[in-house]
């Protein structure tokens, strides 16, 4: 009974976020309070539990880089970026597309996703209005790119991080077999870019000349701020390359960043708290607290069970079971998060390889074997590159979203799914090949 509760409270308050007929962060706090009420999670488990609870390294994380990035803001620092992008790519809208979502997709394989879009939507978004152009085909792919481009390393995204913890991967394992396959899936991309918003992304000579007409310089409003800002920002971006080494989590180096910078800017907390993205960040909360009563309960288990046993794996063939992942995992990603999924999926994995592998072998061996690392380079590629599918399937889409709703260009679930299920089905398919030839 209390599996078919939760199942139809995660289902309503998913439909009713597509629908958009009550505000995405009214519906999560209502079905998350749902949950609690009805002691599907308890409060110990929606607060406490490291399984079924709320992120709060994600929401400490958003926290700790919004106020950065507010502080920064006031520095003038996002216009100046942009009327110099524009003049380096000579007003061209798309050329500038191309050079932000490549900057993109740099930045979230060192750093994580969210950062880098909450660094580079002002930048976008300033650009598109100076060009008087739909800021859509820019945030769209910037989510694309910041999703595509954490995809290659260990530290781009979390589902590689707790994948690599699981089974003792290294920073190199994930070069050798993510980056050359996010490469491939990167080129298609530009030009699936290049096909859908090519055309739409012109501008007049009137328009063009305005640009040059700028003075980029003058932009900047506090020089001295600048300073402060950019050295906090270097140093957490360093904190983030490094913060495995020193065992903290990017929450931690965030929010440390933001104090120092409170501090020497000699900013108002109540100015600046009061300009953050809260709608956003509650709906995150709501989001972990729904999600992790359908885990609780058992539907992820239950769906990836039956996916797995489905697929009859061997100890000597187990392409089908890796395929079969990569597929599952992707639509999986784009309705739920994908850290309780690749959470609940880790297990499932590591139980089949020790029920159809040799026995006797040490726990490394065999979570490792040959014949099984497909199977987990599967569940990364799906996992990661799935969460483009919605504008819920991972957080850096949940930020831009937000961002573009307070500046009054508000992006619709339809709209978004319209154009991100062909990029996402692309990516899987090139991903499909990729693993197949490997």
């Amino acid at each position: 009974m209390v599996f078919w509760i939760a199942t139809i409270i995660f289902l309503v308050s998913f439909g009713l976020i597509v629908s958009e007929i009550v505000d995405k962060t009214k519906v999560a706090l209502i079905g998350a309070s749902l949950m609690m009420i009805l002691k599907i999670v308890t409060q110990h488990e929606a607060f406490y539990d490291k399984h079924f609870a709320i992120d709060y390294n994600v929401i400490f994380l958003l926290i700790g880089m919004m106020i950065i990035v507010n502080i920064l803001s006031k520095t003038g620092l996002f216009q100046f970026l942009a009327i110099k992008s524009a003049k380096l790519a000579k007003g061209k809208p798309f050329l500038i597309l191309i050079f932000i979502t490549c900057i993109t997709a740099a930045l979230s394989a060192i750093l994580d996703n969210v950062t880098t879009v909450l660094l580079l939507v002002p930048v976008s978004l300033f650009l598109a209005d100076e060009l008087e152009v739909d800021p859509f085909p820019f945030l769209l792919s910037e989510i694309m790119a910041s999703n595509i481009g954490g995809t290659a390393t260990l530290i781009g995204d979390p589902p590689n991080i707790m994948i690599a913890s699981k089974i003792h991967l290294t920073f190199m394992d994930f070069i050798c077999h993510m980056a050359p396959a996010v490469l491939f899936i990167f080129g298609f991309f530009i030009l699936t870019i290049r096909i859908l918003f090519g055309k739409k992304l012109q501008v007049n000579e009137a328009v063009r000349q305005k640009i040059f007409a700028i003075d980029e310089f003058s932009l900047i409003k506090n020089y001295s701020l600048l300073k402060k800002s950019l050295v906090v920002l270097g140093l957490v971006m360093l904190g983030f390359v490094f913060h495995g080494a020193f065992h903290y989590e990017p929450a931690t180096i965030a929010l440390l960043g933001a104090a120092i910078l409170f501090i020497i800017s000699k900013e108002d907390p109540h100015h600046v708290l009061r300009e953050l993205e809260w709608p956003t960040l509650f709906f995150f909360i709501g989001l972990f607290i729904i999600v992790g009563g359908v885990v609780k309960v058992g539907l992820i288990s239950y769906l990836s069970s039956g996916m797995i046993s489905l697929t009859n794996p061997t100890a000597d063939n187990m392409f089908i079971t890796a395929i079969t992942t990569l597929w599952f995992s992707a639509i999986c990603s784009a309705i739920v998060d994908n850290i309780p999924f690749v959470a609940s999926m880790i297990p499932l994995v590591t139980d089949t390889a020790h029920a159809i592998l040799p026995s006797g072998a040490d726990f490394k061996s065999v979570v490792q074997h040959s014949t099984l690392m497909p199977v987990w380079w599967s569940l990364a590629l799906g996992a990661c590159l799935g969460g483009n599918g919605s504008p819920v399937g991972a957080s850096a889409n949940v930020i831009t979203l937000g961002l573009a709703n307070k500046a009054g260009c508000p992006i619709s679930f339809k709209k978004f799914i319209v154009y991100a299920v062909p990029i996402t089905v692309e990516s899987i398919i090139i991903s499909t090949l990729y693993i197949w030839l490997r």
